[in-house]
């Protein structure tokens, strides 16, 4: 299982969303469960609640996604840098041939994209 944490979803990390706490524990003690963070959302999600980015990127089931060229230039073209790099990071990719989950506490804002959405709303 591949998920994307989207900005939403790591701030709801940060305030003991039990869902979120769920994801990461699978994440670093069952293989097979994969969490990724892209560093946009991370940014994002560390001015809405100071101190989720390090938090968040000590997690060793957490695997911080950078920002490449490919990404860069997806993000080009979007509205917001945290949802586009998260909406980017959830498309196929060789290593996840078929793509990845978003989790978030918005899926609303979600609607109509082409992804998949797992939502972390208590």
């Amino acid at each position: 299982m591949h998920i994307v944490l989207d900005d939403t979803a790591m701030a709801a990390a940060g305030q003991g969303n039990v869902l979120a706490s769920r994801l990461i524990h699978r994440a670093h003690a069952e293989p097979g469960w994969f969490l990724y963070a892209p560093a946009c959302a991370l940014v994002e999600a560390d001015r809405a609640r100071p101190g989720t980015a390090e938090h968040l990127a000590s997690l060793p089931g957490l695997t911080v996604l950078g920002l490449d060229l490919a990404a860069a230039l997806a993000l080009a073209r979007q509205e917001t840098w945290a949802a586009a790099h998260s909406q980017y990071a959830a498309q196929p990719t060789p290593d996840r041939p078929d793509g990845a989950v978003i989790a978030t506490t918005a899926p609303h804002r979600w609607a109509g994209e082409p992804v998949r959405v797992l939502d972390l709303t208590p």
